[in-house]
């Protein structure tokens, strides 16, 4: 279903967020979005919706014979702050307790056992562990040959980077800087490897990418929420799953600024690895944490 704006679609299809889990998708431009979206219906989300004005350029017949709602929805995502301007009022829409999850184009949702277990099995079983929000760690994807592939997207013959992430406290300005309780600042990939073309602000690749909807819940402009306990990788008693999503977002910025592009020749290093498409080889990396899910 196609739609001009996400005010007309707020207005007239409330019902789509009455259930869940909701799956929207930020399409700042064409590439892989296609891709992005089969993706996410095989994961099995019953509603998706996908924002941005090349949504409005997807082919009717998606959805196949699934049963999946796909919504395709105008929206301006290069003006400031578009994203929490474009998932906040869908977020205030949802109904209490729907779960959410975002995020953009040439993007994928990987979980333990996604091969098997469908998204809703995942959440059923979150929710009954007492957790309303899963951390999610950003794995850059990238072409090896960047002359063919210009624009540093490669799905047929996607790489990403095995080592090289790490964590450091988050510190509370609040509370003289001391270290939050149960939350992170991860790093890696793209993002460390050419941090000088990154802004300090954007070099994190933790963002708390599922969440339940309630009321008064906001995302921020730095993917966490305005609940902190969200914000937690884990409970306080024991491990919890968390997910990755696998990105070519850093690449195709990267190779799409001109700041960058002609100083980045290629993206390949040593410690490059072929993806898979697989979450068992994201769990033996440690880039994903199955927690109790067996």
């Amino acid at each position: 279903m196609k739609h001009t704006s996400l005010a007309g679609f707020l207005n007239t299809q409330r019902a789509a967020l009455a259930k869940g889990p909701v799956g929207i998708i930020l399409a700042e431009d064409g590439v892989e979005l296609e891709g992005t979206v089969r993706h996410h219906i095989g994961l099995g989300f019953p509603v998706l919706l996908v924002l941005g004005a090349a949504a409005l350029e997807l082919p009717d017949d998606l959805a196949g014979e699934t049963k999946v709602q796909i919504h395709r929805i105008g929206f301006d995502l290069h003006r400031p702050d578009a994203m929490i301007h474009a998932l906040n009022p869908i977020i205030e829409a949802m109904a209490s307790g729907v779960w959410g999850y975002y995020c953009f184009n040439a993007e994928y949702l990987f979980y333990p056992f996604c091969e098997t277990r469908s998204i809703g099995e995942l959440l059923v079983f979150h929710g009954e562990e007492r957790r309303s929000a899963m951390l999610s760690y950003v794995i850059d994807l990238y072409a090896e040959d960047l002359h063919s592939h210009r624009n540093g997207v490669d799905a047929e013959g996607a790489l990403f980077d095995r080592s090289g992430y790490y964590a450091l406290a988050r510190l509370d300005p609040d509370n003289h800087n001391h270290p939050k309780e149960r939350q992170l600042d991860f790093f890696g990939g793209l993002r460390w490897r050419f941090e000088e073309h990154i802004p300090k602000a954007r070099r994190r690749i933790d963002r708390i990418a599922i969440f339940r909807a309630k009321p008064g819940l906001k995302l921020r402009a730095n993917h966490t929420f305005n609940d902190e306990e969200y914000n937690t990788y884990s409970c306080p008693w024991h491990h919890n799953l968390t997910c990755a999503i696998a990105s070519f977002r850093v690449a195709k910025a990267l190779k799409f600024n001109p700041g960058s592009t002609y100083d980045i020749e290629r993206f390949a290093w040593s410690n490059s690895a072929r993806f898979d498409w697989s979450s068992q080889q994201l769990m033996d990396l440690g880039l994903m944490e199955p927690g109790q899910w067996f």
